[in-house]
């Protein structure tokens, strides 16, 4: 292929962003949380495999055990997670440092403070952390401290060049555990070690819907000699079908699997919860890239959970978003900044939003409203159901919201009105604490507390109320973790058995005696909202 020739990037090319060769979920990329993730999960994990390889290839033929701490390569591959492992270790020594850091601190609160003045204890603050925190009591007298992570971001914890980017060819939504195994280099594979934020991503991204000459691209990301070849292969010379942007009237409502909505009017495109599947030949039909209009005016994040906020698919529609809302954040150690962690990476346009603030938009409005559960009963304050009103339609993405007050609800039914669409998630079992947050923990978690406190949304009892309260006109039982290409982030296996299918039966069965249509989408839903 000639480098002058304009080239598109192939639909099935699959660009994953890696720190430190682990796929890059959201919590690698602020520093707090990356620290703390690397020495407490990553590590642990790649020691417990070098050690004991066989032990993970078993647990791994048990059902149920793909989203565990077990490392899903061969064992012949011991040697590479060896390397790796101790690379790691030695190029990561600030991280190392952080987490023995906050462990000292947390130690020193505990045992120097009985309701005092903290003044006294700011010279005696570990070295790494002086600077960068700010300790406080509670309104009971507990000693606990806050963040300025935006001094972090800027500082030699926050760590670029850890960041990179593996392309490879698709074909199959299997992919391994993202939250347990590294990638490896492989035959296909070719790693840009690039931080995240480079505008040469944003470019390669670009050139699936639009040409570019394959020299150019190629000398942007630094290619390699010996990764030429492979890397050309991941270009076709045949033009894509592209989507149009909708012209209404009304509103079109597109589901692209689990929590992810793509809510037109002829004047707005708001996308939530982006997780999008490639395009490859597959019987499971499904919207992918390919779908997505030339620009998204907003991108709503829900919630700060990896299978909400994926990078993956974030870094590739960088190009053609105009404006990312979050939910604000407190800094917090389970509560770290997505407006930051976002601006990181690239995206210059970030607004976070309160409960109850609004963007006008042309035609309509979003509105930011409480969310309650779903996150272990942690100080977790970024978090918001999004209300999205066009043209008079209104629908309500209530993602993994547990309905735990209901009087919440019958305060805000005025600000809610009646939804011409309701989605909302059944995930009523949810993994443990630990699953979600024990990298961030400096001491044991009890197991009796470890699994009461969850990481679940509502379940039949919890969810009904809302549907009493709010009066949707549709209900879409969604954020299940359904579709295949997300199992590399989900890690779950439901069966027809499962608690979280059963109560979303019982639930969908209830709507529907209420006169109200209500159904799970799987892979693909399309409704439009007439005006």
């Amino acid at each position: 292929m000639d480098a002058r020739t304009p080239v598109f990037l192939a639909p099935d090319v699959m660009m994953e962003p890696l720190v430190n060769q682990w796929f890059a979920v959201h919590t690698l990329v602020p520093p707090v949380s990356a620290a703390m993730m690397v020495v407490n999960k990553q590590l642990r994990i790649m020691k417990s495999f070098v050690d004991y390889p066989q032990g993970h290839v078993q647990a791994l033929k048990m059902p149920g055990m793909a989203g565990g701490s077990f490392l899903d390569v061969d064992p012949s591959r011991v040697p590479e997670v060896r390397e790796l492992l101790e690379r790691t270790q030695r190029e990561n020594p600030e991280f190392i440092e952080f987490d023995g850091a906050v462990r000292a601190l947390e130690k020193m609160l505990a045992q120097e403070t009985s309701g005092e003045g903290l003044e006294r204890l700011y010279p005696l603050l570990p070295e790494a952390l002086r600077g960068y925190v700010e300790l406080k009591y509670d309104m009971q007298h507990r000693p606990s401290f806050r963040f300025f992570e935006q001094l972090l971001y800027r500082g030699r914890f926050y760590k670029e060049r850890c960041q990179s980017v593996m392309l490879t060819r698709g074909g199959t939504d299997a992919r391994p555990f993202a939250y347990s195994t590294p990638r490896l280099a492989g035959e296909g594979r070719v790693f840009l070690p690039l931080p995240f934020r480079h505008e040469a991503l944003s470019a390669l991204a670009r050139m699936r819907e639009h040409a570019a000459p394959l020299g150019e691209i190629q000398e942007r990301l630094g290619v390699t000699a010996g990764q030429e070849a492979t890397f050309q292969s991941f270009f076709t010379e045949q033009a894509p079908v592209r989507a149009g942007r909708f012209a209404g009237p009304g509103v079109r409502v597109r589901y692209f699997g689990h929590a992810c909505l793509l809510i037109e009017s002829r004047d707005v495109s708001v996308l939530v919860d982006p997780s999008i599947s490639y395009q490859y030949p597959t019987e499971l039909p499904r919207f992918t890239f390919a779908d997505l209009p030339e620009h998204i005016d907003y991108v709503l994040i829900t919630h700060g959970h990896g299978d909400h906020i994926n990078l993956e698919t974030l870094l590739q529609l960088r190009h053609k978003v105009g404006t990312v809302v979050v939910p604000r954040s407190s800094s917090g150690m389970a509560d770290l900044s997505l407006k930051l962690l976002l601006r990181a990476i690239g995206f210059p346009r970030v607004r976070d939003l309160d409960e109850l603030e609004s963007i006008e938009l042309p035609g309509g409005s979003i509105l930011g409203l409480p969310f309650l559960g779903e996150h272990a009963d942690l100080d977790v304050r970024a978090k918001l159901i999004y209300r999205v009103e066009l043209e008079g339609r209104t629908v309500l993405a209530a993602s993994d919201t547990n309905c735990l007050e209901p009087r919440v609800y019958e305060y805000l039914r005025e600000d809610v009105g009646s939804p011409d669409a309701l989605f909302l998630s059944m995930e009523s079992e949810g993994a443990p604490m630990s699953w979600g947050y024990g990298h961030m923990f400096t001491s044991p978690l009890p197991r009796k507390m470890d699994q009461a406190r969850r990481l679940n949304g509502a379940n039949f009892a919890r969810a009904a109320p809302l549907v009493e309260l709010l009066a949707p006109k549709r209900v879409y039982n969604y954020s299940m973790g359904l579709e295949p290409w997300l199992s590399h982030v989900m890690g779950l296996a439901y069966t027809a058995t499962s608690p979280q299918i059963l109560e979303s039966d019982k639930f969908i069965a209830y709507c529907r005696e209420r006169g109200i249509h209500a159904e799970r989408p799987f892979a693909r839903l399309e409704l439009t909202l007439a005006p």
